[in-house]
């Protein structure tokens, strides 16, 4: 194959394999949560058995067994968190990727179904990054995506600390505009009279140059016969992911772009020409599926829609596109999840109804080709026993692996076999190890409120267990992350842990987050954030009548950009919250920028503004900038190893908090990064959490 890159660029250098030992061993051996999660499933090519990852041991791990028994093994004792799992179509191999020591930087490894053969196939190297793709159709090459390491110079003191200069020199030329769409809907920053830097939707994008980022995409032969074959290198990504190589190999399925700004490429390897590219909406990376004779390409997209939907895209010999049509679409309902049966002959859709899923089998007849013709396809419901479906994948040639999550139940793992029953895997926990007998999960009730200039918001509402209906509660509003994220009715060990102490949580979607829409995630952007801090008051607001919360002893909470969130609200709204918990947050875009990974800063910046334009803007959103306004206590927790959001975020605040008189306190996370992972910390982080709030909103 051809390599295929940008012109100008050198791809990182093609990884090598680095044999490891067998490190596998029996389930017994560590065992030791009752209530575990299981979740990412992968099936081999019969769909007997099942490659997993689950915290049974006390950190995510790779297992494997088969759908039907409970026998199943422990394939990589080792304790560091397995992020993603992919079983071979011949069934030779299982990759997967983990994050050793807990950090940001992971490494693709591959391993035989029997525990044997392990090794590190990329990202061994230190300070390189690797990803996990496709694999080829026939099983003998598996796609991963190197990201170059970091060169630059690490800030004095091991993190970002608050200087009043300007970003860094290399910064100057990189892409990216505080307002993507020319404005949205809701210009509230404008409407409040703020005073907002101009910013210029039409101006063109400034080259980058940067020598630090680059992201690689190669073919990798497990059993290192072949040597690794380069399939895309850009520099200045944000995202490079290889979704999907047609059985003949002659078209390679990307994911690139930023957030908010994802698009499909459809590349040839002959000669390395791009033949389409088509916008496609955030969320889950496996965006598509070639048709078995490559002509057809199906998508999860919203390319000019409001809502995701499966398209079908018509490709010529050349793989170029000769039209396009929508296969299936739901009124106000994002495409969430989609996979496509070996055979090509179905396709399995989880669609998102306001935070809850519907899944849905539909016949994409591969006689038939793009674009197709009016009229519905045939579609079959398949029922859900829980709320949420958070992976779906082709097992053999017609059945079905679900991963659901629910707001009684740990993550599991269903199949189907014959029909559209769903059975639980014997290996997944039972709904009723959820939480303890005495003190079953909240189920949340969803909360619909308006914001200030009118954008609908909605939230889901945990009433903590014995209070009575009106009686006004203690109330934490928690902030999920993103912004792009979006809060479902999943059970939620923090959640839980909070209303088993009395307290209440309002958990809502500010402007940003998914699942209600373009629209509404581009609502943010740039100057939109204002509004988007304006938001968090507004829904603290709503808990008072309709939780009910008690307007006194509100706090604020969040994690990643919720983080951000907490440190913003309790400086912007310092008389409405009594105290505040942020988990990994930035308190200083500027900071954030110059200490973040590459690839996540460039994909930063169209989100939240150029580090060099938009310097004033994002000095104005930073909650550093407001620091004097701080006045009530606030909690601080971070991962060691985050380099996503650095510990030194975190830091700056509580240090800052300190010098002005404000009690503040930082929780460190040892062997963490922005996830997380292990079952010890966890429990720490939920009861330090738990505590400090409890203390400041009831003592």
């Amino acid at each position: 194959m051809a390599s295929v890159q940008n012109e100008g660029t050198a791809p990182a250098a093609a990884p090598a394999p680095v044999f490891l030992p067998d490190t596998s061993g029996p389930r017994d051996a560590v065992t030791r949560l009752r209530s575990h999660g299981c979740w990412y499933p992968s099936a081999n090519a019969d769909g007997s058995e099942a490659a997993f990852i689950c915290d049974r041991g006390g950190v995510p791990q790779l297992w494997s067994g088969p759908v039907d028994r409970d026998d199943v093994r422990l394939l990589d004792s080792l304790p560091d968190p397995v992020k993603e799992v992919s079983w071979s179509p011949d069934g030779r191999w299982i990759a997967y990727t983990t994050a050793p020591g807990g950090g940001e930087h992971s490494r693709v490894l591959c391993v035989r179904p029997d525990g044997t053969g392990r090794r590190v196939l990329a990202g061994a190297d230190p300070g390189h990054t690797a990803y996990l793709g496709c694999w080829a159709h026939d099983g003998s090459a598996v796609a991963v995506t190197l990201a170059a390491p970091d060169t630059r110079t690490p800030p004095d003191g091991g993190g970002p600390t608050r200087t009043d200069t300007a970003p860094p020199a290399n910064w100057a030329d990189r892409d990216g505009r505080a307002t993507l769409l020319g404005g949205t809907p809701y210009e509230t920053a404008q409407a409040a009279g703020r005073t907002v830097p101009s910013v210029d939707a039409l101006a063109p994008p400034v080259p980058s140059v940067r020598s630090d980022g680059g992201l690689s995409a190669y073919l990798i032969d497990p059993d290192g016969l072949a040597s690794p074959v380069l399939l895309a290198t850009e520099t200045h990504a944000a995202t490079l992911r290889v979704c999907d190589i047609s059985r003949d190999g002659g078209l390679v399925l990307l994911r690139r772009g930023p957030r908010g700004r994802r698009e499909a490429v459809v590349r040839r390897t002959a000669d390395a020409a791009t033949t389409c590219t088509l916008p496609v909406a955030d969320g889950d990376p496996w965006i598509g599926r070639f048709s078995p004779d490559g002509r057809t390409l199906w998508l999860r997209s919203d390319a000019e829609r409001e809502y995701a939907a499966l398209l079908a895209v018509a490709l010529g010999t050349d793989g170029r596109p000769h039209g396009r049509s929508v296969v299936a679409e739901r009124p106000d309902s994002d495409l969430d999840l989609l996979a496509v049966s070996h055979d090509g002959h179905t396709a399995a859709l989880s669609w998102n109804e306001r935070g809850a899923s519907r899944l849905e089998l539909v016949e994409i007849l591969p006689g038939r080709r793009a674009p197709y013709g009016p009229g519905p396809l045939p579609t079959t419901h398949v029922p859900l026993p829980h709320e949420v479906v958070t992976r779906v994948e082709a097992a053999g040639p017609r059945g079905l692996l679900s991963a659901l999550s629910g707001s009684q139940r740990r993550p599991g793992v269903w199949s189907a076999f014959e029909g559209v029953s769903l059975l639980r895997t014997p290996w997944s926990s039972r709904d009723e190890d959820a939480a303890g007998p005495a003190r079953p999960p909240v189920r949340p009730v969803l909360l619909r409120l308006t914001a200030r200039d009118g954008l609908p918001l909605s939230g889901w509402y945990y009433r903590a267990p014995g209070r009575p209906p009106g009686d006004p509660a203690p109330c934490v509003i928690h902030l999920h992350g993103g912004p792009e994220e979006q809060e479902r009715p999943v059970f939620s060990p923090l959640y839980h842990e909070l209303t088993g102490r009395g307290l209440d949580v309002f958990a809502p979607d500010v402007r940003g987050s998914s699942g209600h829409g373009r629209s509404f995630v581009d609502a943010d952007l740039g100057a939109g954030r204002f509004a988007a801090l304006d938001d968090v008051a507004d829904c603290a607001a709503h808990a008072v009548p309709a939780g009910p919360a008690d307007p006194t002893r509100l706090a604020v909470m969040g994690r990643s950009y919720g983080g951000y969130l907490t440190f913003a609200s309790l400086v912007r709204h310092p008389a409405l919250f009594r105290t505040g918990v942020a988990v990994c947050g930035m308190s200083d875009l500027a900071t954030f920028f110059a200490g973040t990974e590459p690839w996540l800063a460039e994909s930063a910046a169209h989100k939240y503004g150029h580090p060099e334009r938009d310097c004033e803007l994002l000095r104005e959103l930073s909650p550093m900038t407001r620091i004097d306004a701080l006045r009530v206590p606030v909690l601080a927790v971070h991962g060691e190893h985050d380099t996503n959001v650095p510990p030194g975020e975190s830091e700056q605040f509580v240090r800052a908090a300190r010098d002005r008189g404000v009690p503040a306190e930082l929780l460190t996370l040892r062997d963490e990064g922005h996830d997380f992972l292990r079952a010890d910390n966890r429990r720490l982080f939920r009861r330090a959490a738990a505590d400090w709030l409890q203390r400041h909103l009831t003592g």
